[in-house]
């Protein structure tokens, strides 16, 4: 079975997932305790919307290099989405962080495999 070519930023699973990821934090982050203050909920959202924000730019380069670069971005963004999913979580912000935090497990592996899909051509 062959391959169907992503046209856009939009048909990547990556984007698709990390998108999904970006939505369940926003609705997440409103419940965090006052005291933070927003302060740790503004970094995780700020940091999850990096991710998706990327691979749409990588999406769009045309070089091999400038696609990697963005991509790359994207996964240091999801290791330090999955930090501050941890510290949130340890600080007993809310008790639903496990699943957010596999979700920026297995987006970490899609945006490994792009990398290598994009390395090879």
């Amino acid at each position: 079975m062959e391959e169907k070519k992503a046209e856009n930023f939009r048909n990547l699973v990556v984007w698709q997932k990390s998108h999904e990821l970006v939505q369940e934090i926003y609705k997440i982050t409103p419940k965090f305790p006052r005291r933070d203050k927003n302060l740790l909920a503004q970094k995780i959202r700020d940091t999850a919307t990096q991710i998706p924000s990327n691979i749409a730019i990588g999406f769009k380069k045309r070089g091999k290099n400038a696609k990697i670069h963005f991509y790359r971005t994207s996964q240091s963004a999801i290791e330090q989405l999955t930090y501050l999913l941890i510290l949130a979580r340890d600080l007993e912000y809310h008790r639903a962080m496990e699943p957010l935090i596999e979700s920026t497990d297995s987006i970490e592996r899609m945006l490994s495999r792009l990398i290598r899909s994009v390395s090879s051509t």
